[in-house]
Order: structure tokens, then sequence, then C-alpha cells
């Protein structure tokens, strides 16, 4: 079991990972009612399980379509009335059990329902469990654009149970990975030398070695958002592969991909684009995509129109002015954000991965 923590401007709270990490929440104590959110499938596979290490009786849930069309401000307003018709009050508790669309749907509702009440993250996803769950970032989509309304609202306890994730696809728990990798190039040698050794062929059943991967990863995630918690400067690093990877959801209706395989292909271009500056050695471009590609198979990205990919970089949030700031690699554990992007280099980047003329 590890415990990480994170320090936030509403206070100090812990990343709790490994197995047996529900227990912690039976520590909760002092509100007035407690209120799961979460999705079907989750609730009938682990509900009895998840309120038996909790110290809890009878729950009952509520229930969200497993889904991205989930995080919408209309569904919010549902759990929002839902929580109200159940008699929830300020000294209510919000536990979001589920994969990120769960945790940012819950984080958001949480933050705004009577102007805030505490809530709980228990990520059932790699994904959610290296990466969204972590640091307060709450949000919903409006319409294509995703996370385009949220807030920045840290919850009370984030508890990241490994024995969850074996319920997950095969695809779905690779997807999760792409973001350690990209922890692993944000950290430096000693995590990304380390994942090298040890992501490929990962199962979810290798319990001990899964529970060190999540946590080194989440500490990686732990650390920018303890030094940065609301993206002044240094947690935009944690955007890496995110503006291609973005524009490749936005592209395929979200359709296509998983987060972390758009994501995946995210930080192949940006690796590439890198290069093509000037600002990355091939060499450490070609190790970058190594340990990408050891994860497992991606979804093609062939049939892609460029110029709808290329045109959807600037509606990125974190674009100034139209203007996309790129996060790209100098190095392993040296990141670089800057503005100063050639367009012909960027369309390149997406060319040359999209076609595999470069697969360093």
């Amino acid at each position: 079991m590890r415990r990480l923590q994170v320090k936030s401007a509403a206070g100090e709270y812990q990343v709790v990972v490994g197995r047996g990490a529900w227990r912690a929440l039976a520590r909760l104590r002092g509100y007035s009612s407690a209120f799961v959110l979460t999705e079907p499938g989750l609730w009938r596979r682990w509900g009895r399980t998840f309120a038996r290490a909790a110290g809890w009786g009878h729950v009952r849930p509520i229930l969200v379509p497993a889904g991205e069309t989930s995080k919408s401000l209309l569904m919010a307003g549902r759990v929002a009335s839902e929580l109200l018709d159940r008699g929830a009050d300020r000294r209510s508790l919000l536990l979001a059990l589920g994969g990120g669309v769960v945790g940012d749907l819950g984080g958001f509702v949480a933050s705004t329902y009577m102007r805030g009440i505490d809530y709980v993250q228990a990520p059932t996803t790699v994904l959610a469990q290296v990466d969204s769950a972590i640091g307060g970032k709450t949000a919903v989509n409006i319409g294509a654009m995703k996370n385009l309304v949220g807030t920045f609202y840290a919850p009370r306890l984030v508890v990241s149970e490994p024995a969850v994730l074996s319920s997950l696809s095969p695809r779905a728990f690779r997807s999760g990975f792409y973001e350690a990798v990209k922890h692993g190039i944000l950290s430096g040698p000693g995590l990304f030398s380390w994942l090298e050794a040890r992501l490929a062929g990962l199962r979810p059943k290798d319990t001990g070695l899964l529970e060190s991967v999540v946590a080194r990863a989440a500490q990686v995630k732990v650390e920018v958002v303890t030094r940065d918690e609301r993206e002044a400067g240094l947690r935009r690093i944690l955007n890496l592969g995110h503006t291609f990877g973005h524009a490749l959801e936005e592209a395929t209706a979200y359709r296509r991909f998983l987060h972390g395989e758009a994501v995946a292909w995210g930080i192949l271009m940006a690796t590439r684009l890198a290069e093509l500056i000037g600002l990355l050695a091939p060499a450490v471009g070609g190790r970058i995509s190594g340990l990408v590609h050891s994860v497992g198979p991606l979804p093609p990205i062939r049939g892609l129109r460029e110029e709808k990919v290329l045109a959807l970089l600037p509606r990125d949030k974190k674009a100034v002015g139209g203007k996309v700031h790129w996060v790209l690699p100098e190095g392993i554990g040296k990141i670089k954000v800057t503005p100063e992007v050639p367009a012909a280099a960027v369309g390149s980047a997406f060319r040359e991965v999209q076609r595999g003329v470069w697969n360093a």
C-alpha cells in the first residue's frame, strides 16, 4: 500500500494506492449522508465489495450511462437533482466510483452542488488511477469540445484499488498505460528506464507489479500538481501528447480511440515534431516511440484527413489567441512549452506518423 500526499489550496489529501485501498474510506466520518456516483456495470460487478470495504451497509447508487456522453451539463443537472431528491445537503459526501468520465462528472457536481460538497475519487481504470483522478480537475463537455466547462476542486481522498482493473477489457487496460509512458517521459531516466523493462506484457493478474507501476506513475502527477495546482505554469507539461490527441478524438467524434490511445498517437506526433524542429535527438525519439509501442497495438489513424485534424489544433484549451502552446520533449525528463513551432513542421509530423514514414 502506498500513500501519496497532495498539497492543494483547499488543504492536503492522500492518494492511497494498493490492494485494500478502498478500506481507507472507513475513516471518513462526520457526514450527514454519503452517495456513490457510478455506472450500472461497475456497480453490478464491484458495488457490494466497495460498500463492504468502506464499512457501509446498504448503499443505493446514483447511476449514469457509461461513455463520454455522460460528461454533460444535462447529466450534471440530473445528478444534482437526484442528490436533492434524496436529501443531500452541504454535509453530504459524494463518492465517484469509475473511470475518467465518472470522476470528472462527479467532481464537477460536487464542486457546484450547494456551492460545494466533499467528494472522493475511487478510480477504476488505469488511466484514472495514474492521472485523471489526481489533481482536482473537474469538467463536462460542451458539444464536441472536451472539458470546456469545469473547475479546480480538490477531492477529500483518492483510493486506487488495483483489483478493480481485472474487469477491464484488454484494450481499456492497455490504454491507461500510455499516460504512464507520458509520466515516464516527464519524470526522467529513472522511471523511464524502469517502465522500459516492465510495461511490455503487463497483465491485470500481475498485481504486485501493477501496483508499483500505478503508484510510481501517480507520484509524478502528485509532484506536478502539488507544485502547480491551477495550471499556472509547470502543470502544462502534463498535456504532453494531448494537443494532437484531443484533435484526433474530436475528428473521429470520440468513437475510434480510447483517450489513452489518442494520447499515445499524440505523444508520437509531438516527439516527431520535436525532432523536426531540432529539439530532440532521434535516438531519444526512438526510445520514446519504442516505449509507446511496447504497451500494445493502437487503432489505425490512416484515413483521417490531415486538414481536419490540423484545423482542430487551435481549438485546444491551452491555445492563447488561437496560437497553440506546444508541449514537446527535449529529452527524457526535459520538456519545453513553446508557441514558436512552424505550421509546416506540425503538418509534417502528423503525416510522417500517420503514414508510418517515421516510426523511430
